[in-house]
């Protein structure tokens, strides 16, 4: 146990301070909004790097748990914890939050106080999903994220904003429902809610085939995979930039994050027998939704394909068994953090100047936006995944693992680097290079101090992790270990 509550204050401090602001809404001026949101947000983030500094690398257990009996009728406790798995994710989470509190301009936004708010809420909720330790706990906060970013999306998005957000709330409810049955299911067989265990449950080859059923549908729809994938990019086209940077580097990782703590190590053996099911969905995911992507005229539609693509690397890595591959996997969540949300920041930006996202209305940018285009071509090149940037990292591991595993299917998921580079350089070269197109792109002005300095974060996050992997794979490495030796063995009774 942990002798301070950290990860309640990392989650309950942004949400406590979300919902004042929202409640006191339009009473409170812009400044003071973003000076209380930013306060917030900078609390929790830094309550992840002492969880960061305090970490035991060489232990595989939950740490900084906090357990406490909330419905005792039910068995059900307020259990927090972290491990090696989960702790980077919990520390993402909270610098998104920084980072888009940082972005959010008063003179672009109507009601910043709420909008702010929303975020502060959404970052709590979400540091809860990755550090619950109580299946009803983990569902409670996995479903509430939800209502904020449905109103993110709702309210400050787009044209077809409601038709998006309603598309986005539908989709990932009903998957979430039939996770609800299954996590009944257990709780009549365990007696408990706790993720321990139902993790030792004994369960017969048809019954885990359900539960597997259960949650890849609630999951599968959060990360999404294809073919349930069609609402991620009307939810990214009509999000604000704020709402489409949280989607991309943070909820997206939910879904992700659900197949390790529930699928592998709760319905193991289903798992394994259904892991070419998985293996396929995955590479159709890296192959088909790439050639998408090349088709599109739309800068946040293009980069919301890709990450549909890249995250079909993630549950590829998952599903090898392998802890090179699942450690690849992991590697590329956190990149994927950094890269698209830095690409859905850059679009911002020019969107903000022109108020078009489409490819065909930019030409020549690099000529009036220099610092802005060398910023841009760093993240369209980790996007790539070049050698040196933090996409490379995760994609070569995952690559090297399924090669070992087989060569096809690492000869097929090393498409993606021909695939991701066809269509990020294409829309590069479209929206940065050439003459100038028109008098709007003439008139662009190049990054402001503020911007800089958050694409610059940015920037090194993606070059750190791209050139000295080590401190995450280091934390993570005891936690896959323990994994993968939990999920190799049998569970059928």
């Amino acid at each position: 146990m942990s002798a301070f509550p950290w990860l309640s204050l990392a989650i309950w401090v942004p949400i406590v301070c979300g919902v004042l602001v929202w409640i006191q809404g339009a009473r409170v001026a812009p400044n003071i909004a973003r000076r209380l949101a930013l306060a917030a947000a900078v609390v929790s983030f830094g309550v992840t790097l002492t969880l960061i500094a305090g970490f035991d690398t060489d232990k595989s257990a939950l740490q900084f748990s906090e357990r406490l009996s909330w419905i005792k009728d039910f068995n059900v406790h307020y259990h927090l914890g972290v491990d090696g798995i989960s702790l980077w994710f919990v520390a993402l989470t909270a610098l998104m939050t920084v980072a888009v509190v940082i972005a959010a301009r008063e003179d672009m936004i109507d009601r910043i106080a709420h909008y702010l708010a929303a975020f502060l809420i959404l970052s709590g909720l979400m540091m809860g999903v990755f550090s619950a330790q109580d299946g009803l706990l983990f569902y409670i906060f996995f479903e509430a994220t939800l209502i904020p970013m449905v109103l993110i999306i709702g309210i400050w998005g787009g044209q077809k904003r409601v038709y998006a957000a309603f598309k986005f709330f539908l989709y990932t409810l009903l998957g979430s429902l039939l996770m609800l049955l299954a996590l009944l299911y257990l709780y009549t067989q365990s007696g408990s809610f706790a993720l321990a265990d139902w993790q030792r449950l004994p369960l017969p080859m048809p019954p885990q085939l359900l539960l597997f059923g259960a949650f890849f549908m609630a999951f599968a729809v959060k990360v999404p995979m294809w073919p349930l994938h069609t609402w991620l990019p009307d939810a990214h086209v009509e999000a604000p930039t704020g709402g489409s940077v949280v989607l991309a580097a943070i909820m997206l990782k939910l879904g992700a994050y659900g197949f390790l703590r529930f699928s592998l190590p709760i319905v193991p053996d289903a798992s394994r027998l259904l892991a070419p099911f998985v293996i396929v969905l995955s590479l159709i995911a890296v192959i088909y939704i790439g050639l998408v992507a090349l088709a599109q005229s739309d800068m946040k539609k293009l980069v919301a394909y890709s990450s549909i693509a890249h995250m079909g690397f993630v549950t590829l890595g998952f599903f090898l068994f392998d802890a090179l591959a699942m450690e690849g996997a992991l590697v590329q969540m956190i990149s994927h953090g950094f890269v698209s949300g830095a690409m859905f920041l850059c679009i911002g930006v020019l969107y903000d100047r022109i108020h078009s996202r489409q490819i065909a209305d930019y030409g020549g940018v690099v000529n009036v936006m220099p610092k802005f285009a060398a910023l841009s071509l760093l993240f369209s090149m980790a996007n790539c995944g070049l050698p040196g940037t933090s996409g490379f990292v995760g994609e070569f591991m995952v690559i090297l693992a399924a090669v070992r595993f087989n060569f096809w299917i690492g000869l097929l998921a090393a498409l993606t680097l021909i695939l991701s580079a066809a269509y990020t350089l294409w829309m590069y070269k479209r929206v940065q290079f050439g003459a100038v197109a028109n008098a709007r792109v003439a008139q662009l002005t190049d990054l402001n101090r503020r911007e800089s300095g958050l694409l610059l974060a940015f920037a090194a996050g993606v070059l750190l992790i791209g050139l000295y992997p080590k401190p995450l794979t280091n934390v993570m490495h005891a936690s896959v270990s323990h994994l993968l030796t939990h999920t190799s063995q049998s569970k059928l009774p």
